[in-house]
């Protein structure tokens, strides 16, 4: 049953009950028919992530097939953001998350046992990029240094989202110290821009697209503006996962390598993916800006993202990348 918009930004915000929640991407459990290897062993896992545009790579996967391939049958859990998945990821109650970077950055400082065991999607470079702090098309914001003194929301507090857009507002000339960053779910984006609850907003596509397509404005692209390339998500799990079934962790690896090889080599599967799970037109979903999907990390922009949380006092040090970081 397909879900709207409304009903997964509830399921969004929901993050504390994650063992509630199901993706209409997940494959029924099925017996093995008698032309298949009754032998064979399905291992369920299930897997936090955004109901966001990027999230498109692994419904599209999963529709292929390839996680069955690889004995492994995911349920999607709805979640907000990374760092509040990781919760889950402790209680056992999830087995991997899909999120940014940051959460694991700091459940490192805290010595929690979480590691990123590859990566799952990165900003582009250059061009349209895969989100963007975006305003009403009164709002009087143009450019970054305008979003000082405002309301700007992010999808979860305390991590890249504010970061970069601070880095971005500091040195466009603005005073990033006197933003107010407020947590709203992406879904919810547009009706709080509408509502005057917020001045602008960081969002991807399509919550982006949303904005911009009914004359709202796209001010900048934070990612560009001060890390050009950074990791958007990455694959995150627990160390005690990985020591204790290391056969599920390289199942789920060599999964996800395929699965994101696919993604970035089948845009139109993962556009119809987008289209049926986020209740979009099929043409709407096909005007998305994808990510680069890849599960191959870039670890020096994750290092530089530190650095900067680091300089903005976000953390107090920088975590240990050799305990962190585990490509798998």
């Amino acid at each position: 049953m397909k879900k709207s918009l409304a009903t997964l930004g509830l399921l969004a915000v929901a993050t504390l009950a994650l063992s509630g929640c199901t993706d209409s991407a997940a494959p029924p459990a099925a017996a093995p028919s008698d032309a298949e290897d009754a032998t064979a062993e399905v291992t369920k896992i299930r897997v936090a992530a955004l109901p966001i545009a990027e999230t498109g790579a692994l419904w599209a996967a999963i529709d292929e097939g390839i996680f069955a391939d690889h004995g492994l049958e995911v349920e999607i859990v709805p979640a907000q953001g990374g760092a509040q998945a990781i919760p889950a990821l402790l209680s056992g109650d999830i087995q991997f998350a899909i999120g940014q970077p940051f959460g694991p950055i700091r459940a490192d400082l805290q010595d929690l046992g979480v590691a990123i065991i590859g990566d799952y999607a990165n900003s582009l470079a250059e061009g349209d990029d895969v989100n963007a702090v975006v305003a009403l098309g009164d709002s009087g914001i143009a450019t970054p240094k305008d979003l000082a003194g405002k309301k700007v929301s992010v999808n979860s507090l305390g991590a890249a989202g504010d970061l970069t857009i601070r880095a971005a507002v500091d040195a466009d000339g603005g005073d990033a110290s006197t933003i107010e960053f407020i947590e709203v779910g992406f879904p919810d984006v547009k009706a709080q821009l509408e509502a005057g609850t917020i001045d602008a907003a960081w969002a991807p596509d399509p919550f982006r697209g949303m904005v911009v397509s009914e004359g709202g404005v796209s001010v900048m692209a934070p990612y560009q503006v001060t890390i050009p390339g950074l990791s958007v998500l990455t694959n995150i799990t627990t160390q005690d996962l990985i020591d204790n079934d290391p056969e599920l962790v390289t199942a789920y690896s060599e999964a996800m390598t395929e699965a994101l090889a696919f993604a970035e080599a089948n845009d139109d599967a993962v556009y119809a993916a987008i289209a049926e799970n986020l209740d979009i037109p099929l043409e709407a979903a096909e005007s998305i800006i994808l990510p680069t999907f890849t599960f191959e990390m870039d670890v020096d922009s994750i290092k530089t993202l530190a650095d900067l949380a680091v300089t903005y006092e976000y953390i107090n040090q920088l975590p240990d990348f050799d305990r962190l970081i585990q490509q798998h």
